[in-house]
């Protein structure tokens, strides 16, 4: 893996944006860019074969540009069932998170996913600890 240019600091916002998050993984890439996954537990059939793909369950969360002040660039997506979509964009909003997106990847899926996307300019660790409560239903 390729060594990647970090500051001592950007390296300890990263490992805490990752703990509050819950990462099962993190990792900083060029840029440089702390990118954290998570997985979640999901049931699902997609044509009627049963699916524990990462690629049905994933949560990313990443930020970047790190500015003088503390505040940077931060997204999120997760994959989640159809009917927690709304839950999930009043509980990003009502913490100031702009949703960019909400979509399916997937078709003859069961149960019907959705993904949600969405971004903010903040503190990573004040965005991680609203993501961490806005997703905290979804277990």
């Amino acid at each position: 893996m390729e060594q990647v240019k970090a500051s001592p600091r950007f390296k300890r916002l990263c490992n805490q944006f990752s703990t509050i998050l819950g990462g099962t993984e993190h990792e900083i890439t060029p840029g440089p860019v702390c990118f954290v996954s998570r997985n979640r537990r999901i049931n699902a059939t997609i044509l009627g074969r049963r699916t524990t793909s990462p690629l049905i369950r994933y949560q990313l969360f990443s930020f970047e540009s790190l500015d003088s002040s503390g505040r940077a660039l931060c997204l999120g997506e997760t994959a989640l069932f159809q009917g927690q979509v709304n839950q999930l964009l009043t509980n990003l909003r009502n913490n100031g998170i702009k949703v960019t997106a909400v979509h399916n990847h997937w078709l003859f899926e069961k149960p019907r996913l959705m993904y949600v996307h969405w971004e903010s300019i903040d503190n990573p660790i004040d965005f991680a600890r609203k993501v961490k409560r806005s997703i905290a239903f979804l277990g």
